[in-house]
């Protein structure tokens, strides 16, 4: 039986759907209690999306459509960091307030990881202290190697950094290990770093191309709950809606 060995996983929308219910929720209240008369909805916040990062979100969004008040050059910096900073704290509240559910079958694989002795980390673009609340919070029988999160790299995705960075601090071959992500952005900096990668399409994402993937489905699955379908990549044997451990093994 080969397995991986080790796995990396996106954060937002692949652990947790928190892209329409938590981190939009989140920003807008953050405008709201900054006084912004800002409001992102379902459609425009998938359009941001496409850029990698909450505070160059709100930096493109300020720079296209403005606040609703003028924000002087010299303001900038400092008002889109204490403006994340809020949201932060707030999304970290809807965390903790258990308002945001696991994706199918993440639990499974990472608890089938953990048993198996196989390495896993997270690898988002979200702050540290999100990612250390999910961990905590939503995940607090897993163990992880690493959470790697923020402004821990220089370039975030599409670039390949944070995985590079996994890959060096795991010690691991990128050919040997498997990546999970849910966007196009995420699967462009998993496959420039090496790694094989498998997608687990979301809300935001299902339309995306994810030509470089080994591997697409709906979800991971889980046995007595929902399963997954595969849309795309390779045939994997013995798939019934639930990915497990040593069928990632057969796509590296």
């Amino acid at each position: 039986m080969i397995l991986p060995e080790a796995l990396f996983f996106d954060m937002d929308g692949v652990i947790i759907d928190t892209e329409k219910d938590g981190h939009r929720v989140a920003f807008n209240a953050a405008f709201k209690e900054f006084g912004f008369p800002v409001f992102w909805d379902v459609d425009y916040y998938g359009d941001l999306l496409k850029i990698s990062g909450g505070k160059e979100r709100m930096r493109h969004h300020l720079h296209t459509k403005g606040f609703g008040r003028d924000v002087s050059p010299d303001e900038v910096d400092d008002l889109i960091l204490e403006l994340h900073k809020c949201k932060t704290e707030i999304f970290i509240d809807l965390i903790e307030g258990g308002n945001l559910k696991l994706r199918p079958g993440i639990h499974r694989l990472m608890q089938e990881a953990n048993d198996l002795g196989v390495p896993i980390c997270i690898c988002t673009t979200a702050t540290q202290k999100s990612a250390d609340a999910v961990a905590s919070h939503s995940l607090p029988d897993i163990r992880f190697s690493h959470i790697l999160a923020g402004d821990i790299v220089a370039r975030k995705k599409p670039a390949p950094d944070i995985y590079a960075l996994a890959l060096e601090k795991t010690a691991k071959g990128p050919s040997r290990c498997i990546v999970v992500e849910d966007s196009r952005n995420g699967m462009l900096a998993g496959a420039s770093a090496g790694i094989p990668v498998v997608v687990t399409t979301s809300i935001y994402t299902k339309d995306e191309d994810f030509d470089k993937a080994k591997l697409v489905v709906s979800c991971l699955g889980d046995d007595h709950g929902e399963r997954g379908t595969i849309i795309a990549g390779s045939h994997v044997h013995g798939y019934d809606g639930v990915l497990s451990l040593p069928m990632l093994g057969t796509l590296i």
